[in-house]
This record gives C-alpha cells, sequence and structure tokens, in this order.
C-alpha cells in the first residue's frame, strides 16, 4: 500500500536532525517544517520509521488534506473517507489535535465535529446503530492550519520517547528523545570519553550508549499499528529482528555520575533496562569536584535550571563552581543545557556556538564549546 505522506511530529529546534536521520536511512521526499518533518512512503516504511528514530516524537500517516474554514467543511470531508477500511467494528478511535491561525480555533469543537463524522461513516457501512470501540486503538489526529485541515492516524501510540527502559525518573528528568538530539549535535560514536556530570535517571549516557552500539531505541517497545486489522502483523517483528542483528555490545568510555545515590541507582537500573549497564559506568561523584579530561573528550549534561528543582541562585553558583573546574580543560567539548540565558556569564566562558531548544515546555539553549 503507497502512502503519500508520513509525518515526524518533534521537539522544536529538532527539526533538522530528524529530517537528517531520515535521509541517512534511505527515506525519501524528506521536508521539514516548524515541529515536524514530512517524508514519503508505506507502512513499512512507517513501520521502520517508528522502529529507528531516535529524535522524533511520533510517526503519523497521514490519509487527507483539504481545505476547512467552517465546521462543515470539516464535517464533510472527514467523512469522505474511507474509515470502513482502515477501521473495524470494534475499533476504538479517539480523536486529538490541534488549530493554529484557523477560522475554526476551537479544539474540543473540532475534535467533536470529527469523531461525529467518523461515527456517521462507519455506522453506515457496518449497518449498526452503536459502535462498541472496545478493540483495537485507532488515534486520529488532526492539525488545521490556515484553514487547511490534515486528518492522520497515529501509528505510534505512546510517544517515541517512551523507549521503555526508564520505569524510573527524577524530578527533573530530560526526555529521551532531546538527549539524543544532544548527542547527535555532539556527533558523539563511542570514540572518546564522555561524561554526563548530572546524569539524574541517566538518560544522556544511556542515549549515548544506546546511539555508538547501534541499538535500535524501538526494537523493545510496541506500537499502536501492530495491532492495526490492515497491517501487515509481520513487519514490526521482522525489523525487530534485522535491527538486533546488526547491534554490538562492548565496553565504552561513557561516565554517568551523580552525587545523589538515589540518582546513581536509578541510572544503574535504566541502563540494565535499555541493555547497556555493563557497557558504560556509573558511580557517584560530585560534579564540581570531580577531575575532567584536560586533552580530549565531551561533557554532555542537563544541571539544574533553577526551575523544576534548586533556585536560581543555587542553579547559578553550580555554574560557577562547574566553570572553575572545567577551566584550563581545553581539549575537552562541554554541551550544556538550560533555560537560565545569563548562563555563560556565570560559566565563566563564552559558548562557540548556541543552539535553541525545548526541554517540555522550558525554552533552552543548547551552550556548545567545541573549537579548544
Amino acid at each position: 500500500m503507497k502512502i503519500e505522506q508520513l509525518i515526524v511530529p518533534c521537539l522544536m529546534g529538532t527539526e533538522g536532525l530528524v529530517a537528517d536521520e531520515l535521509k541517512y536511512n534511505g527515506f525519501e521526499g524528506v521536508a521539514a517544517e516548524n515541529g515536524r518533518v514530512r517524508f514519503a512512503g508505506d507502512l513499512a516504511e512507517g513501520a521502520r520509521a517508528n522502529v529507528i528514530l531516535r529524535c522524533g516524537e511520533r510517526v503519523l500517516w497521514q490519509l487527507a488534506r483539504f481545505p476547512a474554514d467552517t465546521f462543515e467543511a470539516l464535517f464533510q470531508g472527514v467523512r469522505a473517507l474511507p474509515w470502513e477500511e482502515w477501521i473495524g467494528k470494534d475499533g476504538a478511535f479517539p480523536v486529538r489535535g490541534h488549530c493554529l491561525d484557523s477560522r475554526l480555533h476551537s479544539v474540543p469543537s473540532c475534535q467533536s465535529i470529527i469523531k461525529k463524522a467518523v461515527v456517521e461513516r462507519l455506522r453506515e457501512k457496518y449497518n449498526t446503530a452503536w459502535l462498541e470501540e472496545t478493540g483495537p486503538k485507532y488515534q486520529i489526529q488532526f492539525s488545521i492550519n490556515r484553514d487547511v485541515a490534515e486528518i492522520c492516524l497515529d501509528m505510534t501510540g505512546a510517544p517515541l520517547y517512551k523507549r521503555g527502559y526508564k520505569q524510573e525518573s527524577n524530578v527533573a528528568t530530560i526526555r529521551e528523545t532531546l538527549a539524543a538530539s544532544m548527542v547527535k549535535i555532539a556527533r558523539y560514536r563511542g570514540r572518546e570519553d564522555l561524561i554526563d556530570p548530572f546524569c539524574g535517571s541517566g538518560t544522556i549516557a544511556i542515549e549515548a550508549a544506546m546511539a555508538a552500539l547501534n541499538i535500535m531505541p524501538g526494537v523493545r517497545r510496541s506500537f499502536d499499528a501492530e495491532n492495526w486489522a490492515f497491517m501487515d502483523k509481520g513487519i514490526f517483528d521482522d525489523l525487530r529482528e534485522e535491527y538486533r542483528e546488526q547491534e554490538r555490545h562492548e565496553k565504552l568510555p561513557i561516565l554517568a555520575s551523580d552525587i545523589d545515590p538515589a540518582c546513581v541507582e536509578m541510572t544503574r537500573e535504566n541502563a540494565r533496562r535499555a541493555g547497556v549497564d555493563d557497557c558504560m559506568e556509573v558511580r557517584r561523584a560530585d560534579a564540581l569536584k570531580m577531575q575532567y579530561p584536560i586533552e580530549r573528550g565531551v561533557v554532555i549534561t542537563n544541571p539544574p535550571y533553577g526551575q523544576r528543582m534548586l533556585d536560581i541562585e543555587q542553579a547559578r553558583r553550580i555554574y560557577r563552581l562547574l566553570g572553575r573546574q572545567m577551566r584550563g580543560c581545553e581539549g575537552l567539548k562541554k554541551y550544556i543545557i538550560t533555560s537560565d540565558e545569563e548562563f555563560e556569564t556565570h560559566f565563566g566562558m563564552k559558548a562557540d556556538k548556541k543552539r535553541k531548544l525545548y526541554n517540555g515546555m522550558i525554552r533552552c539553549d543548547l551552550y556548545m564549546y567545541f573549537r579548544g
């Protein structure tokens, strides 16, 4: 079945990284937009994207795109789609989405209209007055942007950042897709020392290890599309088997450390679930007193911002002390993410480059030091 468009929503600031991932892995028709990346392919390609993408948030299969500046236009456009070809008589089809710069701006109203249109179509086709919705989930995802509606089915289910290994996390955890994006920006390949001295639940170090060892992030989790009636049941299993055979398993020069013993134990457990616990070192250490490599290595870390933990003055004290500890380490590349716009002042070094990223809803900058 040839699909015209598939869409990968992503965190703002990571669109180029997701596009690069898709292009590098041979996907066609890749085009980055604000907050998402499009590509062309069939359902098998959508399944492959779900299994291998490190930086994207989910994979949507686009069913239709049409003008919708009134509720009637939205209703008729949705009702015209052949939903019976996709959703069985017992299928569950919740609706979610967003509206932007459109006459139709009420998300709940649009959800209701879309739901009603699908219900009417399926009732007529199945000749029934009631739809149980007790079977597989077909999550309908819509967007209405500048009076143009896009209607999709969500292949992924639980977002792609839920790899399956992080069942426990600390209060200021970083999303797996953002951690993977930072590792990709740093171009880490497992050949030099990598240190995360504020490891928390270990996300950055684990994502770095998985990338270096060619462990695909989706091989140990399930996806909603696996349960779709029209989906080839073996596609995902074949992909998992294929990519598991390509994994490597070796000791890497990766250190995840934290001053909090609970975080150290959490990181060890998460690394075990990810299958990389014996490929990296995890230990308790004070980031403000430890010795950092002088000649060669990379720090990728997510220190306290003064928002979800500590206050801003406490966080800035950490930045000052960390900067002093790293001074003189000219060969050490540093990638530090924070929402504090005055980070460089307190760290004591002007970054070679900054990149705007979002940690959840928090606008941050990734401060990059790589020129020595």
